[in-house]
């Protein structure tokens, strides 16, 4: 076997990598590099779920982000237990190949309760005095203690939201080449999320200096885990999930829906609450892919009519549709809507913004029923943001009930990068870079082929 370390960088394209990234262009001149052809839906759980299983969603039924569970009557995103997906993984076929096998899975996504050996991945703490403790969930439970001691806590509000930044990707880097030290791994996958920030704030601009310092960042983490895997005589690939594409503007879906007297919201304290259990006909929306949830049979054709008509949906699946896209699988939606090129789908289903629930302006990623990237923004019309933040969160460790809710409900013009349809042009889309050259296809690489190129790659 030869030891093999693959590295996830989120949002990196084969047009990204150029002068910006010397580590990570020395890497595909002396190796090579290739289009990843995406899957749908390109975003993180559908697109690594098929990564690690050679499968599309129809099989390994990862669908996106999350989806609405119909035996709850909820909808639930950011899962974490592996369990959720079906199909061999890549480390139990490397295991079934070779019982000396190993495999550190560091930070990819469905991370608790698999069978590597070794993983870490986000998980916070939820006292029962409403605090968010930032936090990451260990296997085996020693292995989180081992890492906090020699990195500090995980940096977990530099993962997500206003703040997020090179900080999270670096303990994740970090931590990966302190395993990769003190275990031994055969393969190592490890995961660095930076570039995604930025380029879902500001679009994919090379010529904007943010960007190009990111991406300056992005690859000095890149050289030094190539830098421990070169020591270790360890075959190296770069893989990435997909490819950002510019937006303009949002598709407010569930709106439209509600106006259809489809949607069903009810009144907590004077704020509507999404009510998906009562609703005729609902999407969750996860970037530009949104799963339309029918409950009431009867009104199909009226929203299959709707949402064809719906500025700014290019594709509205079917099960026939579903079935060409691979995505016929029982927690795909009825009906599954894509949006053009430049667009993406909001969550958002009220009408008026004093009767948005209280998490809309929050960072609640699991209270939201859809994805919201304004997560990433502090909202503008706050004067001193730093001021507003310091004093809400002196309130939460003084003791007083109070909401960090300094989201913007204004998603446009905020919003510039997108993901979750393929992109059209590949350059832009997701990229494979393999040290070893002559492993690589002449071609682009399937997504449902990464996972036994992987394989080559630690067995040829």
């Amino acid at each position: 076997m030869q030891q093999t370390l693959v590295i996830l960088v989120v949002g990196l394209s084969p047009a990204l990598v150029g002068e910006h990234t010397p580590h990570l262009q020395k890497l595909s001149r002396r190796g090579g590099l290739r289009p990843l052809t995406a899957i749908t839906p390109a975003v993180t759980c559908a697109a690594q779920s098929t990564l690690v299983t050679g499968k599309l969603p129809s099989e390994h039924g990862i669908v996106a982000n999350g989806w609405y569970f119909r035996d709850l009557s909820e909808v639930w995103l950011w899962r974490q237990s592996n369990k959720l997906v079906a199909g061999e993984k890549i480390w139990e076929a490397g295991k079934a190949r070779d019982a000396d096998f190993t495999c550190a899975k560091m930070f990819w996504w469905y991370n608790m309760y698999s069978t590597a050996d070794w993983s870490a991945t986000p998980r916070p703490m939820y006292p029962a005095d409403g605090r968010k403790i930032p936090d990451h969930y260990a296997y085996p439970a020693e292995l989180h203690d081992e890492l906090d001691g020699k990195f500090g806590q995980f940096p977990l509000f530099k993962f997500w939201g206003p703040a997020a930044d090179i900080t999270s990707s670096k303990w994740i880097s970090d931590a990966t080449r302190h395993v990769m030290d003190t275990r031994n791994p055969t393969l190592t996958l490890t995961y660095l999320p930076h570039l995604d920030y930025n380029l879902q704030r500001l679009g994919p601009d090379l010529d904007h200096p943010d960007i190009q310092s990111d991406l300056r960042q992005i690859d000095e983490l890149c050289g030094e885990l190539i830098e421990t895997a070169d020591k270790q005589g360890q075959n190296i690939v770069v893989v990435s999930e997909y490819g950002i594409t510019p937006v303009t503007d949002a598709v407010h879906i569930n709106r439209a829906l509600r106006e259809a007297g489809l949607v069903r919201v009810r009144e907590e304290n004077g704020r509507e609450q999404f009510d998906a259990g009562a609703s005729d006909a609902f999407a969750v929306a996860d970037h530009q892919i949104a799963h339309v949830y029918i409950n009431d049979p009867d009104c199909y054709e009226k929203t299959r009519s709707l949402l064809q008509q719906l500025d700014g949906v290019e594709h509205v699946l079917d099960d026939a549709g579903k079935k060409q896209w691979g995505l016929d699988h029982p927690r795909s939606g009825e009906l599954v809507a894509i949006s053009k090129p430049d667009r993406w789908f909001s969550y958002y289903y009220w009408l008026d913004d004093d009767r948005a629930p209280d998490y809309a302006r929050c960072v609640d990623i699991h209270r939201k029923p859809g994805y919201d990237p304004v997560e990433l923004f502090v909202d503008p019309e706050i004067k001193i943001p730093m001021a507003a933040i310091g004093s809400r969160l002196v309130k939460k460790k003084l003791g007083f009930r109070t909401l960090l809710d300094v989201i913007s409900l204004k998603e446009t013009p905020l919003v510039k990068g997108s993901h979750g349809r393929p992109t059209d042009d590949p350059d832009h889309g997701p990229v494979v870079i393999s040290s070893r050259a002559e492993l690589l296809p002449d071609g682009a690489v399937d997504s449902v082929d990464f996972k036994a190129l992987v394989l080559k790659h630690v067995f040829d």
